[in-house]
């Protein structure tokens, strides 16, 4: 009688160790494991889910890195990366869900959190908008422009029409930088002043400027920069 393979029956003591204890009681590797087993139905997909830390470094990055960057992994195809993109689609909408339950000033530890897990781990600048009413609660959340690895334009014109549009009365903006640093540069703190300068003469305030990095976020209002 031929041997068993290695992995027998560890596929079902993963799910029960998963369902038992939760997501801590597993380590990354096994946790992307759990995700890529529907990809894989009868295969070992351990060596897959260990190349695939091995190439981004944490299963943060595994999650937000591009399709074509993941298909690059040695055992990673199509049903593999739709798994994975699909967790980390379900993340950000969870974590946007829990941000806009209230008036996003009294979430904003759940808004940064939003915030990190949908633009934290992008390749080129991107500039949201999130557009508040009278209460602070969301009317819109906005992709406004995309732009390239260290510049997004970003025009106060279009910023105030949107708000009109919308009858906002106030806005947060919020965008990214690659380089995995928040520090806000010279051409951050002059394009924020014009758009609520702008906003402002219309009646509509600029809440805040957050800029989201891997390393952390920093917040124009805290820095005394808004």
């Amino acid at each position: 009688m031929p041997d068993k393979p290695h992995y027998h029956g560890h596929r079902q003591r993963l799910r029960q160790r998963f369902l038992k204890g939760g997501p801590d009681a597993l380590p990354d590797y096994e946790l992307l494991e759990l995700i890529l087993f529907g990809a894989n139905p009868r295969g070992d997909v351990k060596p897959v889910a260990k190349a695939l830390l091995a190439e981004f470094g944490d299963l943060a990055r595994v999650l937000s890195a591009e399709p074509e960057a993941l298909a690059r992994v040695a055992g990673v195809g199509e049903t593999a990366i739709a798994a994975l993109k699909a967790v980390q689609a379900a993340a950000i909408r969870l974590t946007r869900a829990e941000a806009t339950e209230r008036p996003l000033i009294g979430s904003w530890d759940k808004l940064l959190a939003y915030c990190h897990a949908s633009m934290a781990y992008g390749k080129t600048e991107q500039f949201r908008l999130l557009f508040l009413d009278r209460k602070n609660k969301l009317i819109a959340d906005e992709v406004q422009q995309q732009g390239t690895v260290d510049h997004t334009p970003l025009y106060p014109r279009e910023v105030v029409k949107r708000a009109l549009e919308l009858g906002a009365s106030a806005i947060i903006l919020v965008h990214n930088h690659p380089s995995g640093d928040p520090t806000p540069s010279a051409a951050d703190i002059e394009m924020t002043r014009e758009v609520s300068k702008a906003a402002a003469a219309v009646g509509v305030t600029v809440h805040d400027h957050v800029v989201i990095a891997q390393s952390g976020h920093v917040s124009f209002r805290s820095e005394g920069l808004l």
